[in-house]
């Protein structure tokens, strides 16, 4: 279940209707029912037209299905699920790169085409849930996951991970959207800093045995995901980080 915190000055009721009318959606692609939460009028706390939004989910799972599994091994191979865009992260840098481009918000996208630039980068987070569970009861077979949120692949990836073994990334393999290009280009932004700030096309990293690819492959493209094979599980030394790149990201 999900309940939902929302403070304001003075409550807009069409405000607050779209904004619990967005969560509301995003339970629905979730499986998550929305049980509750919380509206605070606060004056004097915020400016008139500013809000702040939280929320928190609950969920319930077989202590021994937890992932990671503890069967991780050198060879292991790393998939990619497709994002739909920024996600939910980087923001504080995508507003500075905005703000070079001399670009308002209601100004056509560079990247893409018929939208306006705000919203164009506010396009919604792709939500996973309902793919990843329909894979892990049909096949039995995916090791980890890891959500690339804020830290990119080398602080979200090495989480999940044992000590013993960390992820090569097959950079030539990621797709990389039109968005991040652009962000990349008018900010200046090496492709490094790219890889620790924004998900670069990939929203999510499912770790399974060489032998369980296909079936995982087919079980989340029927669920309408976009998957490709990023990489592999490899021996870490110590001290080691969990992430090592080979080829060049396609920016």
């Amino acid at each position: 279940f999900f309940l939902d915190y929302f403070a304001t000055g003075k409550l807009d009721p069409d405000q607050g209707a779209a904004i619990v009318g967005g969560i509301a959606a995003g339970c629905r692609d979730a499986g998550c029912a929305l049980i509750g939460g919380e509206t605070a009028e606060m004056p004097g706390m915020y400016s008139h037209g500013d809000y702040d939004l939280a929320g928190f989910a609950v969920g319930a799972a077989e202590r021994g299905q937890l992932l990671p599994s503890g069967d991780i091994a050198e060879g292991d191979i790393i998939l990619g699920l497709a994002s739909s865009g920024v996600h939910s992260n980087g923001f504080s840098l995508v507003r500075k790169i905005v703000e070079l481009s001399g670009l308002g918000w209601d100004a056509p996208a560079p990247f893409a085409e018929g939208k306006a630039l705000g919203e164009a980068l506010l396009t919604p987070t792709r939500i996973y849930v309902k793919p990843l569970l329909k894979a892990i009861r049909e096949t039995h077979a995916l090791k980890a996951l890891a959500h690339i949120t804020g830290g990119g692949f080398p602080e979200n990836i090495p989480r999940v991970l044992p000590k013993h073994l960390a992820a090569e990334i097959d950079l030539a393999a990621v797709k990389v959207p039109p968005v991040f290009s652009w962000l990349a280009k008018v900010g200046g932004v090496e492709a490094k800093e790219m890889l620790r700030t924004f998900n670069c096309g990939i929203g999510m990293i499912v770790v399974v045995a060489p032998e369980n690819v296909e079936a995982v492959k087919a079980a989340l493209e029927t669920e309408g995901e976009a998957v490709v094979t990023l990489g592999r599980m490899i021996a870490r030394e110590e001290g080691a980080h969990g992430t090592v790149y080979k080829g060049t990201l396609a920016l």
